[in-house]
Order: C-alpha cells, then structure tokens, then sequence
C-alpha cells in the first residue's frame, strides 16, 4: 500500500477494520496460512479478511513510517513521521514473542530478522 499523497506526522491514515471475533474463534482462524487477524485486546480481535478496510494489505516492517493505536475497541493507523506521497506504508506487526517465528526480511538497518516481538 503506497501513500496516494503526502501525509503528515501524526495524520489518522485508515481506521483497521474487520469481523470482530473472540479468542475461541481467534484461536480456529489463526493456524490459516493467509490470515489478518489483529489483536485488539486480550479478549477481541479484528479478522481483516472479513470486511477489511485494506489496512490489513499495509506490509511489516522493522523500522515503519505507521504505527497502529487502538481506541475504545478500534485500531487506527496513524503516520509516525511525514510519508512522501508514493511511499510504501509500513508498520512493525509486533506479533507476540510466544508464537511461532516468523522471517523478516524487511531490510531494514534495525531489522531483528523476525516479525515477533523479541521479548518473551
């Protein structure tokens, strides 16, 4: 996903939608090979394949120029710093050290070579 315009630091970029679903079903629709699920809280979460808004489309990465705040139940992409019209949106996905590692090959200089969180 690339930015149609400039966007300024701080700019409200796309709210993350999606079925809101529970853990029970967090934990059936997960191990899929393709899924955008995105953790609201310890409970709830967003399957951005139901409904999604296309911020589910927004590519990892180590050192990203998005970053997502969730507000009363909803997940808003914000801009980290002023993005250039044309360049890709990033975001770090954070996923949770616990699980699986997944490669990341984002090229980055502070890449930890993983999407997971290193911290366990």
């Amino acid at each position: 996903m690339f930015a149609a315009e400039a966007i300024p630091v701080k700019r409200k970029i796309i709210e993350y939608t999606g079925e809101r679903i529970s853990r029970t079903e967090i934990k059936k629709r997960a191990g899929k090979k393709l899924n955008y699920i995105f953790t609201i809280d310890s409970y709830w979460a967003k399957d951005g394949l139901v409904g999604g808004s296309g911020a589910q489309y927004v590519n990892h990465c180590c050192e990203p120029n998005v970053q997502a705040v969730v507000m009363r139940g909803k997940i808003f992409y914000f801009a980290k710093r002023n993005i250039k019209k044309g360049e890709e949106l990033l975001i770090d996905y954070h996923f949770d050290a616990g699980v699986e590692k997944v490669k990341c090959t984002c090229g980055a200089k502070t890449c930890r070579g993983t999407i997971n969180d290193l911290k366990a």
